[in-house]
């Protein structure tokens, strides 16, 4: 593998705790019993960001995103401390974007202008419907007045750039439903919008028990189509499957879907690093429950060398196929050099896989550009099961 440019880095931070956890998520959340570990849990952020420092020597942080969980949970004072600690062990850049995830309902009238003053410059808000019995429905802590609270609150404290959550396919949801949802939405001037779709993923509880009212495919599929013409008409540009923004659109995620670098520290937090000199892409996964994370941490900090991380170098047919899941996600594709900047692999690898794509009709190719066709984009997962290696397709 041939790296000929610098590839940009994120930090992902991870913050695990939440008031209760909602019946859909398959984060890596847990439910507050006593109270939070602030401090106990910001040193070991820090000690573990420190043991990371030697695979990214000499490059600047573009982005940080902090997520969860919950973090608006943790007081202003600990994010400034956690943020004054990263920058005292990493180089970031002067229009680095710093997210915060938060929650409506944990948002108090003011913490926002707080979070702002402790370096925060983005927000993620997570308000999911703008109706009560959805809300409700989806166990969530707050109702429609908390969210449209919390946006006119992101304003207020000069956070104008930020993103509201939204899901659609809530049980019982109709077209009509899903629309105000959205329109609530864009009256609060959000620069970003997240709208995706309920799933039922496994280990959750809506799994296991399914609501008995959920939209069907033909409802979904209108839902859909209403709903990005809504967006559109509103100047909310879909770039991926499930963002919407108005020219601001979110640094740290496009960084994901171009298979850029990112750092991850904290509980279940994931990473992926690119070594140049020694040619290898490496993924990480951090201990995930945050009692047994925080205990790891103490006994690291007695041997310098005990990173708190699982690692799996990626071979030829990892790289291509976690390419491909990222890449085409965005509506406009990528550029065939990104391809062979990011993964260090000639375009020659995948030629006959996108011949084949294209010819199913699946993508769109050229020199300048590859890209899912509108085809492409609605079954996406049939699209990249043709960069599937042949054990992992048989096997599914």
């Amino acid at each position: 593998m041939i790296f000929s440019e610098p590839i940009p880095l994120g930090l992902y931070i991870h913050i695990p705790w939440c008031v209760q956890k909602c019946p859909y998520c398959d984060f890596n959340s847990h439910a507050v019993r006593d109270a939070l570990p602030e401090r106990e849990y910001i040193d070991a952020l820090l000690s573990d960001l420190e043991l990371e420092l030697p695979f990214v020597e000499g490059r600047n942080i573009k982005t940080i995103f902090i997520g969860g969980g919950t973090p608006s949970l943790f007081k202003p004072e600990s994010i400034e401390r956690l943020l004054v600690g990263v920058a005292n062990q990493l180089s970031l850049e002067k229009d680095a974007e710093i997210t915060l995830e938060a929650n409506p309902g944990t948002v108090e009238s003011g913490k926002f202008a707080e979070f702002s003053a402790a370096g925060i410059n983005r927000l993620s808000i997570g308000v999911q419907s703008f109706q009560d019995d959805a809300l409700r429905r989806l166990g969530r802590i707050h109702n429609a007045k908390d969210a449209m609270h919390a946006a006119e609150q992101a304003h207020v404290a000069g956070l104008n750039n930020f993103n509201l959550d939204l899901m659609f396919g809530l049980p019982g949801q109709t077209p009509k439903d899903a629309i105000r949802d959205l329109a609530n939405a864009a009256s609060l001037e959000p620069t970003h919008i997240s709208w995706y779709q309920l799933t039922l993923e496994p280990n959750t509880h809506f799994y296991h028990s399914p609501p008995s009212d959920l939209p069907s495919e033909e409802a979904l599929w209108q839902i859909q189509q209403q709903g990005q013409e809504f967006l559109s008409q509103h100047a909310f540009r879909q770039y991926e499957i499930s963002a919407y923004s108005r020219n601001q659109p979110c640094k740290h995620n496009l960084n994901y879907w171009r298979f850029g670098d990112y750092l991850g520290v904290g509980a279940g937090a994931h990473a992926k690093i690119t070594d140049s000199r020694q040619a290898i892409i490496m993924r990480t996964a951090k201990i995930k429950h945050p009692r047994d994370y925080l205990q790891q941490s103490s006994s690291q900090q007695a041997d310098s060398n005990n990173r708190i991380s699982n690692t799996q170098y990626l071979s030829r047919d990892d790289l291509i196929l976690e390419f491909m899941m990222n890449a085409l996600r965005l509506t406009e594709g990528f550029e065939p050099i990104l391809f062979e900047q990011h993964t260090g692999l000639s375009l020659d690898n995948i030629s006959e896989l996108l011949e084949q794509a294209t010819d199913k009709g699946l993508l769109h190719t050229s020199s300048e550009r590859i890209q899912a066709s509108p085809h492409g984009q609605r079954y996406l997962n049939n699209l990249l099961d043709i960069f599937m290696p042949d054990d992992k397709s048989s096997a599914s």
